[in-house]
């Protein structure tokens, strides 16, 4: 099989001890980083710490045996043919062995295309694959892969090379399935943790850096990871898009390809074909006809849902305007706000601010139909904010920011949790997920939810180590969850997302 596009991948080394906080002892690998420190004064590695990472560039490719670097004209200068011309795709994956369509004897043949761009694939073309599943997850929808790219929070200076895969049909060019693909050069922004991986691989004299991972950047959402446009061809593509996401790791001889947050129908038929499945949990909260908040109070036990109006009518009491605010009634001066409650509220958790002012104001430009933002201001002056996407079946939490100053208690609950509860119910979705981590989610009637991701470690020796660990922390994780749904649930009845 030959890659055309393949890149050379740069030499990869460790950071040093002094470019680590203190006392953390698993060593993170990322390409040729440099941490710059902030303005502030705060340790060097909080908040503002960038990861400026040299992820493989044309402008040093050298072509493996296989043949020639292929970027397209526009992106390095290259005279090949660009990636929307026929003679210039990447026929990486011919799959056609026992792949069929309606039980016809003629098989299927598929091409996959590489692109490095969302731009280099129509919106229409790609939202009708992300579309395919019935379910409008607006992650996955162009536009916002769009905003992450134009903002330039997801690009390859960042440590995130796009690498999205496009599989057409041989004949007709049209688009049957994509994957949001990334060429990556750390593990951050990620929420499924792998740290310990690449300290392994270390360890055996393998290279971890650079990987491939199929997710959406920055958001621990569950959704498909290979979009398909039309559900009777799932099988078959999905194991087409396994075939390909295998053939390039080879070939670009990275070491691995890691599917985060897919569905676990995704992670049956890649475990089928050698991928590693992994699970973790998240908490949701599942509208169970509610017509109303107090609808759904009523199906708590009562410390439950005494302590939840308690904690509503102390943010009340301070009399502070509340809004939830969607498309147009979003305005420049909100998302100046916003941003610099996300900037605070990562400082002060030293994490890493990965999306820039750019990002929001985009996103609230082109999908203004699926942002929620719930603002809170006193006399005018912006507060605190909670960002929310709608989709068809869901509404999700994203980030959460408030002002420098002292802690409103109870504030994070209301705008995060009540004012998402209440929105999901006012417009009838099925389901809220409020991202990452948090037991105390349980106790406002979030429920454990088993995430899934799948693994292809190219390795056969780290892939059996890994193969271990995971199966020791599957047995972990079910077990938490038996305990967390059995003696923890705030419901009367005992219930599950």
């Amino acid at each position: 099989m030959s890659v055309p596009w393949t890149k050379q991948t740069p030499q990869f080394q460790p950071l040093h001890s002094h470019s680590r906080p203190r006392g953390y002892t698993t060593p993170i690998m990322c390409p040729r980083a440099q941490m710059v420190q902030s303005e502030k004064k705060r340790p060097w590695w909080s908040v503002r710490r960038k990861i400026h990472s040299q992820a493989p560039s044309s402008d040093t490719a050298q072509a493996p045996e296989h043949g020639t670097a292929n970027e397209t004209q526009s992106s390095c200068g290259s005279d090949l043919p660009a990636a929307h011309e026929p003679e210039g795709r990447a026929r990486i994956a011919q799959a056609e062995a026992g792949l069929t369509l309606d039980d016809s004897t003629q098989a299927v043949q598929f091409q996959a295309e590489i692109i490095s761009s969302i731009d280099k694939v129509s919106a229409s073309e790609w939202d009708a694959c992300a579309r395919g599943s019935g379910e409008t997850n607006p992650f996955l929808l162009h536009a916002f892969l769009h905003a992450l790219e134009e903002s330039r929070s997801a690009v390859k200076e960042e440590g995130w090379l796009p690498q999205h895969v496009l599989i057409r049909h041989a004949e007709t060019q049209q688009l049957h399935a994509c994957v949001p693909l990334y060429l990556k050069g750390h593990s951050y922004g990620e929420y499924v943790f792998d740290n310990s991986w690449a300290h392994l691989a270390a360890r055996v004299g393998q290279r971890y850096y650079p990987k491939f991972q199929c997710a959406v950047p920055f958001s621990p959402v569950t959704g498909p990871r290979i979009l398909i446009k039309d559900a009777a061809e799932n099988t078959m593509l999905l194991k087409a898009a396994a075939q390909t996401l295998m053939k390039l790791t080879d070939e670009y001889k990275v070491s691995g390809a890691h599917l985060t947050f897919n569905l676990p129908e995704e992670g049956e038929v890649l475990g089928d074909m050698g991928f590693l499945r992994r699970t973790g949990i998240q908490y949701h909260w599942a509208n169970n006809n509610y017509g109303t908040f107090d609808d759904f109070l009523m199906d708590l036990k009562q410390s439950k849902r005494n302590n939840i109006r308690k904690e509503r009518r102390s943010v009340a009491g301070l009399g502070m305007d509340i809004q939830r605010l969607t498309g147009a009634d979003i305005k420049s001066r909100h998302w100046d706000a916003f941003y610099e409650f996300y900037i605070n509220t990562t400082d002060r958790k030293w994490g890493q601010a990965y999306l820039t002012r750019d990002f929001f104001q985009i996103i609230g430009e082109t999908m203004p139909e699926h942002v929620l933002l719930v603002m809170a201001e006193d006399a005018g002056r912006p507060l605190a904010g909670a960002l929310n996407l709608l989709g068809s079946h869901a509404l999700f939490g994203r980030n959460w920011g408030c002002s420098n100053g002292p802690e409103i208690k109870h504030l994070h609950f209301e705008l995060c949790y009540y004012q998402a509860l209440e929105a999901a119910i006012e417009r009838g979705l099925p389901r809220v997920e409020a991202g990452a981590q948090g037991e105390h989610k349980l106790q406002r009637g979030y429920m454990p939810s088993m995430t899934h991701s799948s693994h292809y470690i190219r390795d056969p020796r780290l892939s059996a180590a890994i193969d271990a660990y995971l199966s020791q922390e599957r047995r972990q994780i079910e077990y938490t969850m038996e305990a967390l749904e059995q003696h923890t649930s705030p419901y009367k009845t005992a219930k599950t997302s």
